[in-house]
């Protein structure tokens, strides 16, 4: 089903990359010109999870599928097959599939025969198999079936081939000394290229004349083929390099001597995952060959998540929207020249905007829920959809009061199949997908590796068996490529949100809170008694504000007010101990406008302290609210921000220049959704 995706318009557009690359309009509307001639280079999608890799990797299947021979395979999930020989393994697996589906007939597509191919297959499928063992050898031939049914389907669908190869099998006597793996090996193949391959005028088996030690000799590279596979080791790694471009040379020799015209757009290998083990076994020996001057034809693109992977140091390196018109990739003496690695970009807020009016086309939603969005994700394409669809699908009483808090409560549809789910879960499993993400979830509210393993000591005891938890949890955000962050834990803010959100509601003691209360308290505890940064953060975040207020006062008329600023702005980024379902105004809103009720005051504050108190109240509230990734903005909150700053400014006996600029920036910051600058104002502060 084609999906509309914002910001990917370079790749897909009649004559964006992919185009360029393949040489016909998506959908076939018409031929492009090849941008990059005989020599395309093998394009890697890079981003991390929820940057939209798989979905651009099958919109690109979907925009040419029936075109040009395609196939599309994730190298995360090359799967296994039950009880397979020894002649198994994941880049032969991978292969097979590859071949099997870059083989099929289309009403515009000429089927594409793998011989070459499949006899390599064949080679190193027998290895392991003896005259006393039958059923296995029976089993892997059989597997082999829809591979050779590529070359002659109506002779792989008969079978009876099978029994031939296993009595030419039975009949085998190795000489001595004679590398048994290689002797079995061309009794198959012999018998399995006189059933196949009779019309070829050239026997497929040449080709393998040029690996090692055969001499030119197709039979004998075939046996050496086999010997190295099962040798394991650096002897199968270039046994399967050598399948791999026996691939290519197939799909090169479907394009050769063929009458103009009757092929159309370049062959398209799309590898998903490609930065796994399988992903590198399959491009590294394309572009070994592409160096050394063999021009193949076959058009990769693959997605990966590691941006900075070594084996992209000598790539060419472009963001996505500066592929659009030209994507250079200028070949050196370095293989990895060859290899143009496009960073897959966030959206913009337009791009935001542009999938919330595509799901809200009533237009119910409040105006400024698409740049809270857009501020919550980062622009990750995997969280904007989502949300966008789960704001679509709310009621229309309820879109009207929506928040980024509210969208992560509903419900959306991921298929049409299936009931739908809940947004927050179904978004944390596909960005994080763990067994168990309830550890992750209370190491969440930690800010960095001393305050997450006193946390995983108090409240993991039971998960540390193996180890560290909260060294496990933390290598396993590195090797998910999540960002460190200087003051939290969990770097990344949606990931973040999503697994806060997890820890407050997930645990089915609403409206309790005992997980969140006892997470915050045990790092309330960690931070001493005294009412310093960190402690009076987990004070917000258990919803006591009295405290932090108190020692904003306390300490305003100190000489350092940049710090002090800092000091409000990191306690004022405590999540928020927020109720499900809540509706109508932020209660936090009330407070910064001065609009509650009769608002307690510490006793023996003199009139002058507490107007200060009752200004600092307000204030850390604002900024608590304008800051929070999970509410929306407020203009009028936003002003009296401004008002508060200003007022505090002219309290202060020498430090009311920083507070005025406060006044000034912080409100621009909020609006421009940036975080708080500090010094204010300067754009490198934050």
């Amino acid at each position: 089903m084609h999906r509309e995706l914002y910001g990917r318009e370079a790749v897909l557009d009649p004559h964006g990359l992919a185009a360029r690359l393949v040489g016909l309009e998506p959908y076939g509307r018409g031929r492009v010109p090849f941008e990059h001639g005989e020599d395309p280079p093998v394009t890697v999608f890079t981003g991390g999870r929820g940057m939209g890799k798989t979905v651009l990797l099958k919109e690109v299947r979907n925009h040419y599928r029936g075109l040009t021979p395609l196939a599309l395979l994730d190298c995360s999930a090359v799967e296994e097959p039950a009880d397979h020989g020894a002649g198994w393994s994941p880049v032969t697996g991978a292969l097979g599939e590859l071949a099997v589906q870059l083989g099929r007939r289309a009403d515009a597509v000429r089927a594409v025969p793998f011989p070459r191919l499949s006899l390599g297959l064949v080679a190193v499928t027998s290895v392991g198999w003896t005259r006393e063992d039958d059923e296995r050898a029976r089993r892997d031939l059989l597997r082999l079936g829809p591979l050779l049914a590529t070359v002659d389907a109506g002779r792989a669908a008969a079978a009876s081939w099978v029994g031939n190869v296993l009595a030419k099998l039975a009949g085998t006597v190795a000489e001595a000394g004679a590398p048994f793996a290689g002797v079995v090996a061309e009794a198959t193949v012999e018998t399995v290229a006189d059933e196949f391959f009779h019309r070829f005028r050239q026997a497929p088996e040449e080709w393998f004349g040029g690996y090692r030690n055969a001499g030119g000799r197709g039979r004998a590279g075939l046996q050496q083929l086999a010997v190295d596979f099962a040798q394991g080791g650096p002897r199968r790694e270039e046994a399967e390099a050598f399948l791999v471009l026996t691939l290519t040379e197939d799909l090169l020799r479907a394009y050769t001597g063929l009458r103009r015209g009757s092929r159309v757009g370049r062959p398209l290998v799309l590898l998903d995952n490609a930065h796994e083990p399988v992903g590198r076994a399959l491009v590294e020996p394309i572009l070994r060959a592409r160096a050394d001057g063999r021009r193949d034809r076959t058009v990769v693109l693959a997605g990966s998540r590691l941006h900075d992977h070594e084996a992209l140091r000598h790539a060419t390196r472009l963001r996505l929207p500066e592929t659009a018109h030209r994507a250079p990739c200028p070949r050196t003496g370095r293989v990895g020249s060859g290899l143009l690695a496009v960073e897959l970009t966030p959206l913009t807020p337009t791009q935001t905007r542009a999938a919330l009016d595509r799901h809200d086309a009533s237009d119910l939603a409040p105006a400024a829920l698409a740049r809270a969005v857009h501020r919550l994700t980062g622009g990750r394409p995997l969280g904007v959809d989502l949300l966008a669809r789960a704001a679509g699908e709310a009621p229309p009483a309820v879109r009207r009061g929506l928040t980024p808090a509210g969208l992560l409560d509903l419900t959306v549809e991921l298929r049409e199949d299936s009931a739908p789910v809940p947004v927050a879960p179904a978004l944390l499993a596909a960005l994080l997908p763990v067994p168990r993400p309830g550890p992750y979830a209370v190491l969440a509210a930690a800010h960095d590796e001393e305050s997450a393993r006193r946390l995983a000591q108090a409240r993991l005891a039971a998960e540390s068996l193996d180890g560290d938890v909260a060294l496990r949890v933390r290598d396993r955000l590195r090797a998910e490529h999540w960002a460190d962050h200087p003051r939290h834990f969990v770097g990344d803010p949606l990931l973040r949100a999503l697994l806060l959100h997890r820890l407050r509601f997930e645990d089915g003691d609403h409206p309790g809170y005992s997980a969140w209360r006892a997470v915050h308290e045990t790092l309330r505890r960690h931070y001493g008694p005294q009412p310093g940064p960190y402690r009076l953060h987990h004070d917000l975040a258990l919803g006591d504000t009295a405290e932090a207020v108190a020692h904003l006062r306390l300490t305003f008329p100190g000489p350092d007010v940049l710090g002090w600023l800092g000091l409000l702005r990191f306690v004022a980024a405590a999540p928020y101990p927020r109720e499900r379902g809540r509706t109508g105004p932020d209660p936090r809103r009330a407070v910064a406008l001065g609009r509650e009720a009769d608002p307690a005051l510490p006793d023996g504050l003199d009139p002058d302290s507490a107007e200060l108190h009752l200004a600092l109240r307000r204030l850390l509230h604002a900024v608590w609210l304008l800051t929070d990734p999970l509410a929306l903005p407020d203009e009028e909150v936003a002003d009296r921000l401004a008002h508060e700053l200003r007022r505090l400014s002219g309290r202060h006996l020498t430090g009311s220049g920083p507070l005025w600029d406060a006044a000034g920036h912080w409100p621009r910051d909020i609006r421009a959704w940036r975080e708080l600058s500090l010094p204010p104002g300067r754009e490198d502060g934050v």
